[in-house]
C-alpha cells in the first residue's frame, strides 16, 4: 500500500489572466508611441508618420502571411477593414497632431479615458453587459482624466485635448473590433489582415507624403519612426489583440490605464519633460479605481 500523500492536483493559469497577461505586454509597448510621435516631428510630418508607419508594417505583415501561407479570411474582410481604418490611420493621425502642440506625458494621462470608451463599444457592439460598479469605476476614471486634462492646461481644454479624445475613439472603437475578429482567428493575423486591407491608401499616400529632408533625419528620429513601424503599428497588436478575444474586451482594456505610467517615465527619460508630483497622483488616481473595477462583475 502506497502510504505517500496524493500530490495536490496543478494550478493551471486561467485563460482570462494570460489574457490580462498578453494585454500589459501590449500596453507597455504602446507606452513608447506619444513619446516616439514627439520625437519622430521633429523631422517628420504627422501625415507621413500615419500612413509611413502603416506602410512599412503592411509590408512586414504580407511577408509574414505569405511566409505561412495563410488564406484570406474573406467573410471577415469589412469588419478587418473598419478596424484598419480606425488603427491604422485614425488614431495615429489625430495624435501625430495632438502631439504637436501638448507633452507626451500630457497625452499619456489624457489617454486613461481609453478604458472608460473602449468599454462603452464592448457593451454597445461586443455583446459584453459589465456591471454597474464596472461603469461606477469607469466614469470615475475618465472625471479624473478630464479634472487633469483641464487642471494642466489652466483651467481650460486646448485643441491637443480635442484631438486626443479623438484618437481615444478611434482606438477604442477599433480595439473592440478587433477584440471580436480575435475570437475566432488569431489576434496576429487581425492586425495583419487590417494592415493589408489598408496598405492600397497608406502606401501610395506616404509615397505621396515623402519629402527629401526626411533622408537627412537624424538617428533618433528614425529610430523613433521605426519603433512606430514595427512596435506599436505591429508588435504591440500581436499581444494586445490576443489578450482582448482571451481575456474580454471590457476587463483586458483596463490594464491599458498602466499605459499613462509607461508614457510618464519614457517622456521623462527620453524627451526630459518635467513629470511633476501631480501627474503621478492623479496618474495614481485613475490606477487605483481601474484596480477597483478589474473586481466587478463582467458577463460575456
Amino acid at each position: 500500500m502506497d502510504a505517500r500523500a496524493p500530490s495536490p492536483p496543478a494550478r493551471t493559469i486561467s485563460r482570462e489572466t494570460i489574457g490580462l497577461a498578453l494585454g500589459t505586454l501590449g500596453v507597455v509597448i504602446f507606452g513608447g508611441t506619444l513619446p516616439a510621435t514627439r520625437v519622430a516631428l521633429g523631422t517628420f510630418t504627422p501625415w507621413f508618420i500615419t500612413h509611413g508607419r502603416a506602410a512599412m508594417a503592411s509590408i512586414a505583415a504580407a511577408l509574414l502571411l505569405m511566409a505561412l501561407r495563410k488564406r484570406f479570411p474573406r467573410k471577415d474582410a469589412p469588419a478587418l477593414f473598419l478596424a484598419g481604418l480606425l488603427l491604422v490611420f485614425g488614431f495615429p493621425i489625430f495624435s501625430s497632431i495632438a502631439m504637436q502642440t501638448v507633452p507626451a506625458s500630457h497625452g499619456g494621462v489624457v489617454l486613461g479615458v481609453l478604458p472608460l470608451t473602449t468599454s462603452i463599444f464592448a457593451a454597445l457592439i461586443g455583446g459584453e453587459r459589465p456591471s454597474p460598479f464596472f461603469w461606477m469605476c469607469g466614469v470615475a476614471g475618465a472625471a479624473l482624466v478630464v479634472a487633469f486634462a483641464v487642471r494642466d492646461n489652466g483651467m481650460s481644454l486646448t485643441v491637443g485635448d480635442l484631438f486626443l479624445l479623438f484618437s481615444a475613439l478611434s482606438a477604442s472603437l477599433g480595439y473592440v473590433v478587433s477584440g471580436k475578429l480575435a475570437r475566432h482567428m488569431p489576434g496576429w493575423e487581425v492586425i495583419c489582415w487590417s494592415l493589408i486591407l489598408t496598405a492600397p491608401i497608406s502606401i501610395p499616400a506616404a509615397l505621396l507624403g515623402w519629402r527629401p529632408e526626411f533622408a537627412d533625419a537624424a538617428p533618433a528620429e528614425t529610430l523613433a519612426f521605426l519603433y512606430l513601424s514595427f512596435g506599436s503599428m505591429f508588435l504591440g497588436f500581436f499581444a494586445w489583440n490576443v489578450g482582448l478575444g482571451m481575456g474580454g474586451i471590457a476587463r483586458v482594456s483596463q490594464v491599458q490605464l498602466l499605459q499613462s505610467f509607461v508614457t510618464l517615465a519614457i517622456s521623462a527619460f527620453l524627451l526630459g519633460e518635467h513629470v511633476t508630483a501631480e501627474t503621478v497622483l492623479f496618474a495614481l488616481g485613475v490606477i487605483a479605481i481601474v484596480a477597483l473595477g478589474r473586481r466587478a462583475r463582467v458577463s460575456r
